[in-house]
């Protein structure tokens, strides 16, 4: 990411920052353009660049009443429209081209000794991006502000494993999840470090199609427990594949966001993103 890329990546973080703790006002353009010390003309070119659609759209997509309208109007239908199947363009199913491999004990156990994983830096419209792959598929995507410390943590996931510092077309797959036309995206295949239950959790988030949202207890009650909504919240915390494994559909019962792994701003921001590009569909 180039120094203006940051900058800009930077004002539009800070703009959906302030939108997001500020919508009970509904800030106007100049309001919001004034935060990041930028004309509304130039603001709300940038924004409607970055984010695909107007900074007022965008309040309306990510507030907090929105995702409690959401949650509220489409109680019934949420998961009967997740788990529905062979839908096209963007509100296509993850499920439908996404496929997970869990590693073998002995890979999980071990640290991933002799496991040869390749690994790459990218730049996405939500900051930069960590993406590895084992010779079976992606194992780990996750957003970074500092690049060496992106790359050790990633180590230390895999303590004993061999690292290389190259693309490979496991990674340019998953890569393509970035695109706003979803209608013609590659099988991605995921060799993942997890628990049976992890797994099958992990699984689940996959069924929640681009555009919805769900809660803990949902999908508790849609891996077969009820009273598993905490071990579920572990589960998807741990979650070792950024946005495409999309953990960050998950909110709280109350309608608020709640936590992100990558940091709360970047979750509102997919979360208005992906309901912008739905609602050109």
């Amino acid at each position: 990411m180039n120094t203006q890329e940051e900058l800009n990546y930077a004002r539009i973080a800070k703009a959906i920052e302030y939108i997001k703790t500020h919508f009970k006002e509904q800030p106007n353009l100049d309001d919001v353009a004034e935060q990041v010390n930028l004309s509304p003309f130039h603001f709300q070119r940038l924004f409607t660049e970055w984010a695909g659609t107007s900074p007022k759209k965008f309040l309306q997509y990510v507030s907090v009443n929105y995702a409690k309208q959401l949650l509220t109007t489409q109680k019934a239908t949420l998961f009967d429209t997740a788990f529905e199947t062979g839908l096209s363009g963007t509100s296509r199913l993850h499920d439908l081209f996404v496929n997970i491999e869990g590693m073998t004990p002995a890979e999980y156990k071990n640290g991933g000794t002799e496991l040869d994983i390749n690994f790459n830096l990218n730049t996405t419209k939500f900051g930069n991006l960590l993406t590895a792959a084992t010779p079976k598929g992606v194992c780990y995507m996750a957003f970074y502000e500092e690049e060496l410390t992106a790359i050790d943590l990633l180590k230390a996931k895999f303590p004993k494993a061999n690292f290389y510092a190259k693309t490979d077309d496991f990674q340019r797959n998953a890569m393509m999840i970035f695109r706003e036309d979803w209608s013609n995206l590659p099988e991605i295949k995921l060799h993942l470090k997890g628990t049976d239950f992890q797994l099958k959790v992990w699984e689940t988030l996959l069924k929640i199609p681009m555009g919805r949202l769900a809660t803990y207890g949902k999908l508790a009650h849609e891996i077969g427990n009820v009273n598993a909504s905490r071990a579920v919240g572990t589960a998807i915390g741990s979650n070792p594949v950024a946005f495409l494994i999309p953990c960050h559909r998950v909110i709280q019962s109350s309608g608020n966001f709640g936590g992100y792994m990558w940091g709360n701003t970047r979750k509102t921001a997919i979360i208005g993103w992906e309901q912008a590009v739905v609602s050109k569909e």
